[in-house]
């Protein structure tokens, strides 16, 4: 437990220091990210704050973790990855096929090496085990959507940080209380860098983490449910939970339920499943006239709620309670959707109003002008 909290603070301190030099050298260097008409800031901000993030994860990681993990080489390997591609992606801009494949690279590692598998449905839709090119698939296919859920739930200030602060710690109680240390060192490590980290970067944000901060939240949220998955759900665990596919699926509902629906509707909408749009949840709730700040507090609210939820029923099995989750999820994002709709609505009809009144007040100055000419 000594490790765990030293790790935790340690990754704090590193991030903490870190910032503000990453801070002065985008500026002087001119690394900036750039807002435009999807963006929801207004001025100029460096987008590094993955540097940072990554240092104090990394060298927390490896200083706490136990000697003789087998699995940790792989993961930081797998960070690694992500880390460049993320990096490159913040200064030179990558296409969505390279983004891609790096993640692929990335998640093969994982699988290939470091264990990381889905190997059983546990029950969901009445399936167990899979065979083992379909359990590739599915893991492979797991950790590109957690990594790029936190990529895309990344657009307000504040709210990715706030959700992996959320997410890692969750896990890292469970893994910490059953004696799965390196498990709950690296998510204690990530923690206290994102917990650093949003103290530039809660609003008004000062940095942004960039790809290179978000790719590696997912990366390591995708390592952390799937060893979730697996420990609390084998025969022999120490302390095992029922539904736990469902349990680690509401435990990232805000960011992971909201890629799913965002790419759904792209795909429907036949377009490309990475192609930008202003259909995610924050999106939603800045236009329903939140601010930033309030934004990420009703995502974060809500994505307790889902967990509590999920943890009163979880002994209705993994298929029913996943089926709740969605149900609710889709009912509160039309919720938020109808209001939304009502606020633009309503800030149309403001808008139509004072250009009316506008007209009426140039036609009354016009008038009593030509009046004035008249009497001359």
């Amino acid at each position: 437990m000594d490790k765990i909290l030293l790790s935790g603070g340690l990754s704090f301190i590193i991030t903490f220091f870190s910032i503000p030099v990453i801070i002065q050298v985008a500026k002087d260097k001119k690394l900036f990210d750039e807002p435009d008409e999807r963006k929801v800031h207004k001025n100029v901000i460096p987008t590094l704050g993955g540097l940072g993030i990554f240092a104090g994860f990394v060298i927390a990681t490896l200083l706490g973790v136990p000697l003789g993990s087998s699995e940790l080489q792989y993961f930081i390997a797998a960070t690694v990855v992500v880390f460049f591609l993320g990096l490159k992606d913040d200064i030179l801009i990558l296409s969505a096929s390279k983004k891609f494949a790096g993640q692929v690279i990335a998640a093969g590692i994982l699988i290939q090496f470091g264990g990381v598998q889905l190997n059983d449905m546990h029950g969901l839709f009445g399936v167990h085990h899979i065979p083992a090119a379909a359990s590739v698939a599915l893991t492979l296919l797991t950790i590109i959507m957690i990594t790029n859920s936190f990529n895309l739930i990344d657009g307000v200030d504040g709210l990715a940080g706030s959700l992996g602060i959320l997410t890692t710690a969750v896990f890292g109680c469970y893994f910490a209380y059953i004696g799965q240390f390196t498990y709950a060192i690296m998510a204690f490590s990530l923690t206290g860098s994102l917990v650093s980290f949003l103290i530039y970067n809660f609003p008004p944000a000062k940095i942004f983490m960039g790809d290179t901060g978000s790719l590696l939240v997912g990366l390591v949220n995708s390592i952390l449910v799937i060893k979730f998955i697996n420990i609390a759900s084998a025969a022999d665990a120490k302390f095992p939970v029922a539904a736990a596919p469902a349990i680690g699926f509401a435990v990232l509902m805000i960011p992971l339920f909201d890629t799913l629906r965002v790419f759904g509707m792209r795909i429907l909408s036949r377009r490309s499943p990475f192609s930008p749009d202003r259909n995610h949840i924050h999106h939603f709730l800045l236009d329903a006239g939140l601010c930033h700040k309030n934004t990420t507090f009703v995502c974060i609210a809500a994505n307790i709620l889902f967990i509590g939820v999920a943890l009163i029923f979880r002994n209705l099995g993994t298929s029913i309670l996943l089926m709740i989750l969605f149900s609710l999820g889709l009912a509160s994002t039309g919720l938020v959707y109808s209001i939304r709709q009502k606020k633009i609505k309503s800030s149309r009809r403001n808008n139509t109003v004072s250009q009316k009144t506008e007209l009426i007040k140039s036609h009354k100055i016009l008038s009593l002008a030509s009046d004035a000419v008249e009497v001359e």
